[in-house]
């Protein structure tokens, strides 16, 4: 993704895991200490410059499977 600040491109660019749908973002984790606050900054740094609103975050790296869904939403504020 490219980003946009204030009407000027960037020239640093996100690569999420996976978009699916045009407007989910999907990031798939391995880490044995969860899902951690790391984790749900850069999806949601993900969702603001995307423009999308759902983001699923996915950790495979402990014995059983963690996801927890973020709704960003544009008043500033996220789920």
């Amino acid at each position: 993704m490219q980003v946009d600040y204030k009407g000027s491109k960037r020239k640093h660019s996100f690569f999420a895991d996976f978009i699916c749908f045009e407007k989910i973002i999907v990031e798939v984790k391995s880490s044995d200490k969860g899902i951690t606050d790391d984790h749900i900054a850069q999806t949601l740094n993900y969702l603001r410059v995307s423009g999308n609103t759902i983001g699923l975050i996915i950790n495979f790296g402990k014995r059983r499977l963690e996801h927890k869904r973020l709704i960003y939403t544009y008043s500033g504020s996220s789920l």
